[in-house]
């Protein structure tokens, strides 16, 4: 009886051992990764302001989707229609953005936030507030976007 309640304790023992070194690594890398993705998010937007194509297209998954306005994007059709007016617009107007809000769950993660937009674009006034969620998930060579959904209207 006593060699039981022994090999019990030496069990309950190990195991809040092994639970105390296990969480916080799980705690870190989900703060790791959380940074990572938020960082990805962050890379995105600052490629196309400083009109860095290839950054973005290094960013986007090879099957990602773009969807904005009612439509859906492959990859390729908006590297090749979509990607050189959002970079002229990004260059043109300030955009304000809001704290990126990031949720990871294994090898994927979405990031969603907020902005404000305001200048003047093709001589056109520009006062926008949008969302935007993007689904990234994670490659050897890091966080990649999967998909991103952009949403605009006036401003009052």
């Amino acid at each position: 009886m006593k060699s039981s309640r022994i090999v019990t304790c030496f069990v309950l023992v190990v195991a809040v051992t092994v639970a105390a070194h296990v969480f916080p690594a799980q705690a870190q890398t989900v703060e790791a990764d959380t940074a990572a993705v938020a960082q990805t998010v962050r890379s995105f937007h600052e490629a196309l302001a400083a009109g860095d194509s290839k950054t973005v297209s290094r960013l986007l998954a090879p099957d990602a989707v773009v969807l904005e306005s009612g439509a859906i994007e492959t990859r390729k059709e908006y590297l090749s229609h979509h990607l050189a007016g959002d970079i002229e617009f990004a260059q043109a107007v300030s955009t304000r953005r809001g704290a990126v809000q990031v949720k990871v769950s294994g090898d994927v993660a979405w990031a969603s936030s907020t902005s404000e937009t305001q200048g003047t674009f093709r001589k056109r006034a520009i006062n926008l507030t949008g969302a935007e969620l993007m689904v990234l998930s994670r490659t050897a060579e890091g966080w990649v976007i999967r998909a991103t959904h952009w949403s605009t209207r006036e401003r009052p």
